[in-house]
């Protein structure tokens, strides 16, 4: 009796196999290249709307062309590949199906060279050749479905389907492809490489300087009381440990040329020299725990030792151990209004029981309320044809009142931009440095607008994390 159906017995049935372009073997495939072209097309003006394109035409411009000259020499050479700096401190890279590919300014930022850009890009060529998300998406849908065929169905790009891949797309651009794809991806990304002209080692010195920046990061969120965030593609373990990834990289060392050029260290800092470092003006800055907005002309200071992170919608507040939180939104005003029938119309807050305030010179109203359960408080702040809403809870083990109390006087000081605040809310921006003889990652940070651990950040911009030093004539980045 045949109990099981196989897989290629399914496939016929289906007409849902396709021949893997980097295997070359048939495999499961629940999307056809079309589909996944639409689904990189509909997606990617949606990356831009969250993260925002970075606006150095002359650098995307050099991005794109070492993406491509990487993209011709893979194993799906017939897409037109589409390489995006997107405006943004996550230390990351992802890539949409169909040749979409995002790399951060965070990320660029703690690279050395073309060559290890070149890494960084050829390892998400290779995650769109390799099909790693039709792979993946195939495969929770096949388990989800129970390989059944009376529940199997493919009629074409659904908004189901179309769902399905994106949240299979979030979870990668979040916590990566799986250990089997990343290595995968490494190994195709170092082909590439060599057969671009680069030496594939430079995708071991790519992951060495993320593994540092992961160590950093990691140390930063423990003390801090809270989960680090870092690119998908590291490894839990030292790379130069990683018997696997050397040997994916030195199989693709044999398709290196005899001498491989230059690894475009100069190329790559002159296109780097100037990059905005942390918080951009678009976004707001974070100073501490003040944060001002250049763009929408305001400024304003959460409690002392307050964590800001400055996210594409919001800008959120966590008191010291978590024990509260707050957030800054902004939605249009669209209607003449008072702040406290704002407060009722839109946000829904029936007969709140505050006060009228006036920061700034501001029309504004605050209220204490329940949120969730817990105590917490709303201020709505006009500004601009912006509503600001400011809304805090009080978390298990705080003092509630003295939460309220704090984030009441955040909402009163909340103001326009003043004229000395103004170059506060311009960023950071990435400089070159010759070292001279005497330099110190010590004495750089004593002049550095770095915020924090200053020595480290300078340590791990320059490959030289956690205890190395400069060397006279080293090309050093700083921030100014």
């Amino acid at each position: 009796m045949r109990k099981f159906l196989t897989v290629t017995g399914l496939c016929l049935t289906l007409a849902a196999c396709a021949t893997n372009p980097v295997s070359g073997r048939r495999e499961m495939a629940l999307m056809s290249e079309a589909q996944e072209i639409s689904i990189g097309r509909e997606m990617h003006p949606k990356v831009l709307q969250q993260y925002g394109q970075y606006e150095d035409p002359a650098l995307q411009a050099y991005v794109q062309g070492v993406g491509e000259k990487l993209a011709a020499h893979s194993h799906r050479s017939n897409l037109i590949y589409r390489f995006t700096v997107v405006d943004s401190t996550d230390i990351n890279a992802f890539a949409l199906p169909g040749g979409y590919i995002y790399i951060t300014r965070g990320l660029l930022a703690y690279l050395g060279s073309e060559a290890e850009m070149a890494g960084v890009l050829g390892h998400e060529i290779g995650h769109v050749t390799a099909r790693h998300a039709v792979r993946q998406y195939t495969a929770a849908t096949a388990a989800q479905l129970g390989m059944t065929l009376g529940s199997i169905f493919v009629p074409g790009l659904g908004s189901n389907v179309g769902q399905n891949v994106m949240g299979v797309l979030g979870q990668a651009m979040l916590s990566g492809y799986g250990r089997e794809h990343e290595l995968e991806s490494d190994g195709l990304g170092a082909e590439y490489l060599a057969r671009a002209g680069y030496d594939p080692q430079a995708i071991l010195d790519v992951l060495r300087t993320l593994k540092a920046q992961g160590d950093y990061a990691a140390a930063q969120a423990k003390a801090e009381g809270r989960q680090p965030q870092s690119y998908h593609g590291l490894f839990a373990s030292h790379p130069d440990e990683d018997t696997r990834l050397k040997e994916v990289l030195t199989k693709a060392s044999f398709l290196a040329p005899d001498k491989p050029a230059d690894n475009g260290r100069q190329a790559f800092l002159k296109h780097i020299d100037g990059l905005v470092f942390g918080d951009s003006a678009a976004q707001g800055i974070r100073r501490g725990n003040r944060f001002y907005h250049r763009d929408l002309d305001f400024a304003l200071e959460f409690p002392a030792g307050w964590r800001l992170e400055n996210r594409p919608d919001r800008l959120l507040a966590v008191a010291p151990g978590g024990k509260a939180q707050a957030q800054l939104t902004s939605q249009d005003l669209n209607q003449r209004e008072t702040p406290r029938e704002f407060m009722i119309r839109r946000l829904g807050i029936k007969n709140p029981a505050g006060e009228e305030i006036s920061p700034g010179g501001l029309p504004g109203y605050t209220a204490p309320l329940k949120i969730q359960g817990r105590p917490g408080r709303v201020s709505v702040i006009f500004h601009r044809n912006q509503a600001y809403v400011l809304a805090s809870v009080a978390l298990d083990g705080a003092d509630s009142q003295a939460v309220d109390a704090a984030m009441r006087q955040t909402a009163l000081g909340f103001h326009p931009l003043r004229d000395d605040e103004k170059a506060l809310a311009e960023p950071l921006r990435l400089r070159l440095k010759p070292a001279v003889a005497g330099d110190t990652y010590a004495r750089l940070a004593q002049g550095s607008r770095l915020p924090g651990d200053a020595q480290a950040q300078l340590r791990l911009l320059n490959g030289h994390y956690p205890q190395g030093e400069p060397k006279p004539g080293d090309i050093l980045k700083i921030v100014e």
